[in-house]
């Protein structure tokens, strides 16, 4: 395994810290700032356009793509380090780069099983960051965490497709740009248990659309993915065309679409984790308790020394991840997708509770990024399958070779 990083890689991240460094921490402000003068908390204020600007006139636009026809075409291995750079302002980063979930996850759906009328109508204006778009499948009435039970029905009416039901967490449809949902739900309830799903695409204002409400996470917006909104589905008539693959694919899909989703935000959570570091460390050094400045605690130190050992962990376990899916595909490496998805949200979460805890009262409020980078490292325990759900995949993986 070779995890060195070739010149455009190194070139790209130079690009990407520069541009973090002069534009994007600086612009935090600004862009908090802006949307309280909004009054709308999922507004996507102007200083988000300008960044958008600037970074796809730097080249660092669509990094996220492997397709070369769409993205810059990097390996996973090549998108790693970018990734977990934007992590450490994933407020901003992410969208200013047009590598924002859950478009990011969408847009390699339609590349791989989109039609091309699909592909013109939707990919085209998402890869030019001019639309939005939302992805819809868990619901408030089942367990969500197995996705067999969605409930929401998708029935053939001649040469429409009727949706009737309820989804709540839907990434993206706060968003004022969104223009499109991924729903998934039920074509065939009778079919084998993982084809009774499928997936199609709904026009954000089509009749029978409506936005119940939106829900925060720990009292935050997640507007960087658009917000996550509670949406009912009654009689929604669409094209037979807007079908995403065929009927009874939508569970292969969901999965095919989620893997390099959850890596994806397990590089972006090493940078949260570097950043909230780094946060600590500044602190420390310059506040003093007890006579003595706070740097020079052994439990200070204590924290400062296991938060750099979990991070070089968690980072190599996602470079080898990165590593597997680009030699092996997916497939391959779903062990190491399942781990990297159990250990490295824990992993941010643990450093930036540290940090949290070593900045004291100001670490809980919004004078410092903490508590938002904290909120959303607890939140990534939840999405893409809690945690419980990969450990029990894991386990039944390690014990087949037993039975």
């Amino acid at each position: 395994m070779d995890f060195s990083f070739d010149a455009r890689t190194e070139e790209l991240r130079g690009t990407l810290r520069r541009f973090l460094a002069e534009r994007v921490i600086p612009a935090e402000a600004t862009f908090a700032g802006q949307v309280a003068a909004a009054g709308d908390p999922w507004a996507r204020p102007p200083v988000l356009a300008e960044l958008k600007a600037e970074a796809r006139a730097r080249g660092l636009w669509n990094l996220f793509l492997p397709d070369p026809r769409h993205g810059a075409g990097l390996t996973n291995l090549q998108y790693a380090p970018l990734a977990e750079e934007t992590g450490r302002s994933p407020h901003l980063a992410p969208e200013a780069l047009n590598c924002a979930a859950p478009d990011t996850g969408n847009m390699e759906l339609l590349a791989e099983f989109g039609t091309p009328e699909q592909r013109e109508r939707w990919l085209l204006p998402l890869l030019a960051g001019e639309i939005r778009s939302a992805f819809c499948m868990t619901e408030p009435a089942v367990a969500s965490s197995d996705a067999s039970n969605i409930a929401t029905r998708i029935v053939r009416d001649g040469d429409e497709y009727v949706i009737d039901g309820r989804k709540w967490w839907s990434s993206g449809a706060m968003d004022p740009r969104c223009a499109v949902l991924v729903v998934m739900g039920r074509t065939d309830p009778d079919a084998e248990r993982h084809r009774r799903q499928s997936m199609i695409l709904v026009p954000r204002d089509a009749p029978g659309v409506t936005v119940r409400r939106g829900l925060t996470v720990f009292g935050y917006t997640d507007a960087a993915h658009g917000g996550h909104a509670e949406i009912d589905f009654t009689g929604v008539r669409v094209p037979a065309t807007n079908l995403v693959g065929v009927e009874g694919g939508g569970f292969a899909m969901a999965q095919a679409r989620l893997g390099p989703g959850r890596i994806h935000h397990c590089m972006r959570l090493v940078g949260m984790a570097e950043r909230a570091l780094e946060e600590m460390c500044r602190r420390v050094v310059g506040r003093v308790a007890f006579g003595r400045p706070l740097a020079e605690q052994g439990v200070v130190q204590e924290w400062i020394a296991e938060s750099r050992v979990r991070i070089e962990q968690a980072r190599l376990l996602v470079l080898k991840t990165a590593w597997l899916m680009d030699t092996v595909g997916n497939r391959g490496a779903h062990t190491e997708i399942q781990a990297i998805k159990i250990a490295v949200p824990a992993m941010a979460e643990w450093v930036v509770d540290r940090a949290i805890q070593a900045h004291g009262g100001a670490g809980v409020s919004q004078d410092t990024p903490l508590a938002a980078l904290w909120a959303q490292a607890r939140a990534l325990r939840l999405a893409d399958g809690p945690d419980e759900v990969h450990r029990a995949s894991l386990a039944r993986r390690e014990l087949r070779a037993y039975r």
